[in-house]
């Protein structure tokens, strides 16, 4: 079974409302190691017992956008040569192109499940492309993706609108919501949470809370039904100064259980295969 490596990333330079993710990796770290809980997931396993799991703390990351993605990509990079998965903890969802970018290098374009508030399809936020709000369209752009679909989108304007028809993204509509309405998705197979997916409820520590999200039970229902093998994951977007008795913090190190148990139970996706031949559907 494939080792987890998890690490932060600790920037919100790219941040369009209000800046405080960058404290996202260690509000989530401090609440995976607090005694208040433990190590178990609800598929089973225990991290770091049953699951071969570590942490790599945060990656020194700076405000030069260019040298952070780099940085990013050198990082998968090397977990990915020895045939272990990154799970990252954002910082903002900025984070999620590089290192896409860098599991689509090895393993070839990747399907993509994204839990998300906002389809982050923007061509070009506020002058800033690199946006937290854009990148899922640099991803697209790219060919990075052999498959997008988005969960919990429920601010879809007009321009992102036409962006996800432009790019062939699959939106599961919130108005109505059951997990069976998302399908089981073949590999490889990346997952972006964004905790703004969830409703306020069960999230209030994001900068862009947006009420009628999911639940925490339909969103580890539709983690849970996932079987394809999973090359890398991330969990974004949280701000501790936000967050109300460290409720979002706990989240995230829940989903920090969740996603090591299934990335261990979905097993190992082989290397980027020759030309034609999908790694792992």
């Amino acid at each position: 079974m494939p080792a987890i490596r998890l690490f932060g990333l600790p920037t919100d330079v790219n941040s369009s409302f209000e800046r405080g993710a960058a404290a996202g990796p260690a509000a989530i770290r401090a609440a995976l190691r607090s005694d208040r809980g433990n190590l178990a997931s609800e598929l089973g396993p225990e991290i770091g017992v049953d699951i071969a799991f570590s942490d790599d703390g945060d990656l020194p990351l700076s405000e030069n956008v260019a040298r952070d993605d780099a940085a990013i990509r050198r990082h998968v990079a090397m977990l990915q040569e020895d045939g272990e998965v990154p799970l990252a903890l954002g910082g903002d969802h900025a984070v999620t192109f590089p290192l896409v970018e860098a599991a689509a290098t090895c393993f070839g374009p990747v399907t993509i499940l994204h839990f998300d508030a906002h389809p982050d399809l923007y061509d070009d936020f506020g002058g800033n492309p690199r946006s937290h709000a854009s990148p899922f369209a640099r991803i697209c752009e790219a060919g990075y993706a052999r498959r997008l679909v988005q969960v919990g989108i429920r601010t879809l304007n007009g321009h992102c609108r036409k962006q996800a028809a432009r790019f062939g993204v699959e939106i599961v509509p919130m108005a109505g919501f059951t997990p069976d309405m998302v399908p089981v998705l073949d590999g490889p197979l990346y997952i972006s949470i964004d905790l703004d997916g969830l409703d306020p409820s069960a999230a209030p520590g994001v900068a862009h809370p947006e009420p009628g999200g999911l639940t925490v039970r339909e969103l580890l229902a539709v983690l849970h039904k996932q079987t394809a093998p999973i090359v890398g994951a991330d969990i974004v977007e949280h701000h501790p100064g936000r967050d109300v008795g460290d409720v979002t913090a706990i989240l995230g190190a829940k989903l920090v259980r969740e996603l090591a148990a299934l990335i261990d139970r979905n097993g190992p996706c082989p290397s980027r295969p020759p030309e034609g031949v999908h790694p792992c559907p």
